[in-house]
C-alpha cells in the first residue's frame, strides 16, 4: 500500500478538523428546566423580552402539541408573569388561565396564578374578591401542610412568614376592592374591618395591613387614626438597610407616599418619595408627586410668611414637576389626569419664581439661533444686492 503523500495528509486532517469543529458546533438542546432558569433570572434582572422567549421555548419542549399537559405548569405561570411586566394583560390572563386549568386547586404550583387573576381580570370587583379568596385558600392550606411536616425550623419559619405575608396582602387587596368597585355594597364597610384586621392578625409586622387600615381609616375621615397606623406602618421598615426584603415594594410605597399627603404628612411623604427617587429616577409618578408634595409644604409655610424657606420649596416643587414631564414625554405616559395637574402647578410656579435655570437657558439659546437666522438672512440679502 503506497504512503500517503504528505500533501494528502495535510488535506485529510484539515477535511477532519473542519468536520470535528462542525460536530462540535452541534450544542446538545437545552433542557426547558434550563430555559425556565434562564427566563427568571432574565426577568429578575429587566429584560423581560428575552425572558419571553426563553419561556416559549420552554413551553413549546413541555407541550409540544395541542394536547394540555401538568409539565407545562411551570412554564406558564412565568409566561403570565413575564407578561404582566411587559405590560400585556390580556396574555398574562391567557397564560394564568390555562395553568388554572390545569390545576383548578393551586396542588400542583400554589397560589400565585389566582393571586395575579384577582389584579388582572376584566371584571373587577366580586370576581377579584373570588380570585383573591381562592388564593388565600390554598395558602392557609399549604401553611397547614408545613405545619405538620418534620424539618429544619429555620426553613419553616422563613416560609410560613412568606406566605402569611401572602395572606395578608391578598386580605388588603379584598378590602382595597371593598373600597372601589363594590363601595356601594351594603356590608362593603364591615368587609373592608374584617379582611384588615384578619390581615394584622396573620402578619402584624407587616407594613402593608397597617397602610391599607390607614386608608380605611381616610375614608372614614378618621384622619388621626390613619396618621398613627401610617406611622407604625413606617416605623416598621424605615430604618432598615436598602436591600433588606422586609422593606415594602416600590408601588406600595408609591400608595403610602399619596396616603401620607391625604393625611397631611407632608414631611413624611417627601422622606419617602426621595427614597423612591434614589432608587429609581426614572419614576414619572415619584416625580409628580414629589413636586406636588413639596408645593403643599411650601403653601403650609406661607401662613408664616417665611420667604427664606418658601422660595426654595416652590424651586424644588418646580425642578421635581419638570423632571416629571420630561419623564412623561419620554416614555409616552398616558395618565392625562397626572399631566393635567403637573401643567397647571407648573404654570402657577413659574408665576411665583420663573422657570428653571435650564428652562431660562434653552430660551436665551432659542432667541441666540433666532438671532443668528436674522444676521444670515441679512447677509444673504446683501450678498444679493452685490454688496
Amino acid at each position: 500500500m503506497a504512503k500517503t503523500k504528505p500533501q494528502d495528509r495535510a488535506r485529510k486532517a484539515k477535511k477532519d478538523a473542519k468536520n470535528g469543529a462542525a460536530d462540535g458546533a452541534k450544542k446538545p438542546k437545552t433542557s426547558p428546566e434550563t430555559l425556565l432558569v434562564q427566563a427568571a433570572a432574565l426577568l429578575q434582572t429587566s429584560q423581560p423580552d428575552e425572558a419571553l422567549v426563553a419561556a416559549k421555548r420552554a413551553l413549546n419542549l413541555l407541550q409540544p402539541t395541542s394536547e394540555p399537559t401538568l409539565a407545562a405548569l411551570p412554564a406558564l405561570n412565568l409566561l403570565g408573569e413575564i407578561n404582566v411586566d411587559l405590560g400585556d394583560p390580556d396574555s398574562a390572563r391567557e397564560a394564568f388561565l390555562a395553568a388554572i386549568a390545569l390545576d383548578t386547586e393551586g396542588v400542583h404550583d400554589g397560589a400565585e396564578k389566582f393571586l395575579w387573576l384577582a389584579q388582572l381580570n376584566e371584571e373587577g370587583g366580586a370576581e377579584s374578591v373570588r380570585w383573591f379568596e381562592k388564593g388565600i385558600e390554598v395558602l392557609k392550606r399549604e401553611i397547614s401542610e408545613l405545619e405538620g411536616k418534620i424539618v429544619k425550623q429555620a426553613e419553616i419559619t422563613e416560609a410560613l412568614a412568606e406566605k402569611k405575608q401572602k395572606i395578608a396582602n391578598a386580605l388588603c387587596g379584598i378590602a382595597e376592592v371593598y373600597m372601589t368597585d363594590l363601595s356601594w355594597e351594603a356590608e362593603a364597610e364591615s368587609r373592608c374591618e374584617a379582611a384588615v384586621t384578619e390581615a394584622l392578625l396573620v402578619a402584624p409586622e407587616t407594613p402593608e395591613p397597617l397602610q391599607t387600615l390607614a386608608s380605611i381609616r381616610i375614608s372614614q375621615l378618621r384622619v388621626e387614626d390613619a396618621k398613627a397606623a401610617l406611622t407604625r406602618s413606617m416605623a416598621l421598615w424605615t430604618d432598615l438597610e436598602a436591600d433588606n426584603p422586609s422593606i415594602p415594594d416600590y408601588s406600595t410605597r408609591i400608595s403610602l407616599s399619596r396616603l401620607l399627603m391625604e393625611a397631611e404628612m407632608e414631611d413624611e411623604a417627601i422622606e419617602v418619595l426621595e427614597r423612591l427617587i434614589g432608587e429609581n429616577d426614572e419614576s414619572v409618578e415619584a416625580w409628580y408627586l414629589g413636586g406636588w408634595c413639596l408645593n403643599l409644604i411650601a403653601e403650609k409655610q406661607k401662613a408664616n410668611n417665611d420667604m427664606e424657606r418658601i422660595v426654595p420649596l416652590l424651586k424644588a416643587s418646580r425642578d421635581w414637576l419638570e423632571n416629571c414631564l420630561k419623564l412623561y414625554a419620554a416614555f409616552e405616559y398616558e395618565d392625562e389626569r397626572l399631566k393635567a395637574h403637573a401643567d397647571e402647578l407648573l404654570k402657577e410656579l413659574y408665576g411665583a419664581v420663573g422657570p428653571s435655570t435650564s428652562e431660562e437657558e434653552e430660551e436665551e439659546e432659542e432667541e441666540e439661533e433666532e438671532e443668528g437666522e436674522d444676521w444670515e438672512d441679512a447677509d444673504d440679502d446683501a450678498e444679493m444686492d452685490g454688496t
